[in-house]
């Protein structure tokens, strides 16, 4: 049986690092499995705000790549400022009593000269080259995954040309995603991202969504096929470290500004200053990038030191952190805009054993995936009492050497079992 090639147009690959690369990386690594040969398009220069050299190595030896130039805006609003423009890059945008006259600068031309996002010039050179592409290698499916949305036109404009069968993946929405409201848009350029998603969501043949919430609001705007397709775990090398001799409660992944759960402080603050066992043994634990406002916070709450600030590391690295923490943190902004965000993280903390403590907004798909799963509690930001009560009940475990999660049905989260899903719709 021949192999039913599928082009996967991609801006996140290796060397890139953070959550936006996992996702086809490994759909990629088991699509053969089913008969079906990816070819992966990538941008031969991309500017990552996260370089991860490790993932290099998980890249299948046997798939095609191949490569276009791009032009990145965000090298030359480093020219203005190289750290603003690279923390803009990464998602976190200060609030607004925060953002110097360069934040607002960037911010403004960010969402009104870039519709929809800042890699919108790789566009016409990409549909020129894969239309011929196209053709001398026989490509029968096209896949998009956004963000960056702009690479839906890529498909948008091939389907246009080619009349071929394509595939838009929206790992986050487009127009409600929460930072949008934060990129001081014109009445003019809402209502051009508006009209670009609607041509998207219309137009594609197939929609895949990695949420309900997504599936819901998109069921509102477009009437073809939407499927849910989670991301998951995978196997992974990582053996299991020691687990960490302090009550360990660690966040992996950024913290943005807007991702504070002050009550979370508070109720730490209050744990330490109630039981000096607590307060000898607690240590919170931070990977990844973490905003100023965060880390001012709970300055002010006055545990600044109990903190250990690690910053980013490698994606194996994460793992282990993950693995050897006595609890995980997850946090989701209060907001109806993130309710359709499952944080990728999430399904490696279920497969972890450590206990998952999750703060979110009310109607998250994350509450009832925790749930399901019997790997963790999920805590509305104005908890204050039961978060209190779960996290002294976890460190009582922990103090008797019997703190563990005893998850329940993961395996329809695995990357496996999530391909396979894909590889029907194809």
């Amino acid at each position: 049986m021949v192999p039913k090639k599928v082009l996967i147009i991609t801006y996140y690959w290796p060397p890139a690092g953070g959550p936006g690369v996992q996702r086809w990386l490994k759909f990629v690594k088991y699509l053969p499995q089913y008969d079906i040969a990816p070819v992966v398009y990538i941008p031969s220069n991309a500017h990552y705000p996260i370089v991860d050299e490790s993932l290099i190595d998980e890249v299948p030896e046997d798939v095609t790549i191949i490569k276009q130039a791009i032009r990145e805006p965000y090298k030359w609003a480093g020219i203005l400022s190289k750290k603003k423009s690279k923390t803009i890059s990464k998602g976190i945008i200060p609030k607004d009593k925060s953002q110097s006259i360069i934040d607002k600068f960037l911010l403004f031309i960010r969402g009104n000269l870039f519709i929809p996002d800042a890699r919108k010039q790789w566009v016409s050179p990409s549909v020129q080259y894969l239309s011929t592409y196209i053709d001398d290698f026989n490509i029968e499916t096209v896949i998009t995954t956004g963000p960056p949305h702009s690479l839906h036109l890529i498909g948008l404009k091939l389907q246009a040309l080619k009349g071929i069968p394509w595939i838009a993946d929206f790992r986050d929405p487009w127009t409600t995603i929460g930072y949008h409201k934060q990129l001081r848009l014109t009445n003019m350029a809402k209502k051009k991202h508006l009209e670009l998603e609607n041509q998207v969501l219309k137009k594609a043949d197939q929609l895949i969504v990695t949420s309900e919430v997504t599936k819901r609001e998109f069921t509102q705007k477009t009437n073809r096929p939407i499927t849910v397709i989670t991301n998951g775990y995978d196997v992974n090398k990582v053996k299991q470290p020691p687990l960490d001799s302090k009550f360990s409660m660690a966040h992996i992944g950024s913290l943005l500004s807007e991702r504070n759960p002050e009550n979370l402080w508070l109720v730490l603050k209050e744990l330490i200053d109630e039981n000096t066992d607590f307060a000898a043994d607690f240590e919170l634990i931070f990977v990844g990038s973490v905003s100023d406002e965060v880390l001012k916070s709970i300055e002010s709450y006055g545990i600044s030191s109990y903190v250990s600030n690690i910053g980013y590391v490698s994606h194996n690295e994460s793992i282990v952190y993950q693995k050897k923490s006595q609890v995980l943190v997850l946090v989701e902004i209060d907001n109806d805009d993130t309710k359709c965000i499952i944080p990728g993280k999430l399904f490696e903390y279920m497969v972890s054993n450590r206990p998952i403590v999750a703060l979110g907004p009310k109607g998250s798909d994350v509450e009832g995936i925790l749930r399901e799963t019997n790997t963790g509690q999920y805590f509305y930001y104005d908890a204050h009492q039961a978060l209190k009560d779960v996290i002294y009940k976890h460190y009582l475990s922990y103090k008797e050497g019997k703190l563990q999660s005893y998850g329940i049905g993961l395996q329809k989260y695995s990357r496996e079992t999530l391909t396979k899903t894909l590889a029907e719709l194809l």
